[in-house]
Order: C-alpha cells, then structure tokens, then sequence
C-alpha cells in the first residue's frame, strides 16, 4: 500500500515543521548507527558484546547511547539479569519489529542500490 505525503500530514500532522515529534523519533531511527542497531537485533536476541561485534565501527559510548535512546522510544528492550557476570540481552520490541518490517524494504533497496548511488556521485565529481 502506498500512501502519499498529504496523507501523512492530515493523520500525523506537518512533518516539516520544526519541532514536530516525526522529526525526532525519525532522528532516533534514521541515524546511522539507530538504523544499524535496529538492524543487527531483527534476527533476534543479542548481548553487549554480540552488538559491538555486528555493528562494526561503533564506539562503546556511542552504542550504549543509541541503545538507551532506543529503549526510551520502545524500539528496543533491555533485559538484565542478575548474574556474575552480569549478562544483559537486548531485543526488539514489538513496535521495533513492526518498524523494521517496514525498514527492511528500504535497507534492502539501499544494499542493491549504493555501488550505482556513490558511482554516480564520483561520476557527478561529488564523491
């Protein structure tokens, strides 16, 4: 089902005002490292480490920060458990996986579209 931008903005309001909360929540789950997290757990259930590792090049601070932002928007689901060591799991949550069914068509168009994308920005001379 396509849905158009005019009815986007008489159900959800105007996205391209400032201080619209679209503008924030797709800040959370657009940016780069927010799309690569949400990404990593669509295939289940990971631990600290495990998300490092998936998530090549994120910093400690980075993926602690983006997990928390994730959590507090109820994408991701933190599960601590009081062990030693400690173990703490990371998972989506229901809202996160109805957003990745939607994202992972245009993750997917990404992946099968980024070698002509960036060939054509060198082409350009902007790459």
């Amino acid at each position: 089902m396509t849905v158009s931008l005019a009815e986007i903005r008489r159900t959800s309001g105007e996205v391209f005002t400032e201080g619209c909360p679209t503008r924030v929540v797709l800040d959370h789950i657009m940016s780069k490292w927010g799309v690569l997290v949400l990404l990593a757990l669509t295939d289940g259930t990971l631990r600290w480490g495990e998300l490092r590792r998936e998530v090549e090049g994120i910093s400690e601070k980075m993926l602690a920060s983006t997990l928390r932002q994730l959590e507090a928007d109820g994408f991701v689901e933190r599960t601590s458990y009081p062990e030693v060591p400690p173990r703490v799991e990371y998972d989506l949550t229901d809202r996160g996986r109805e957003l990745m069914e939607r994202m992972l068509p245009l993750v997917e168009w990404v992946a099968a579209n980024a070698g002509d994308v960036l060939k054509a920005n060198r082409i350009a001379g902007r790459g």
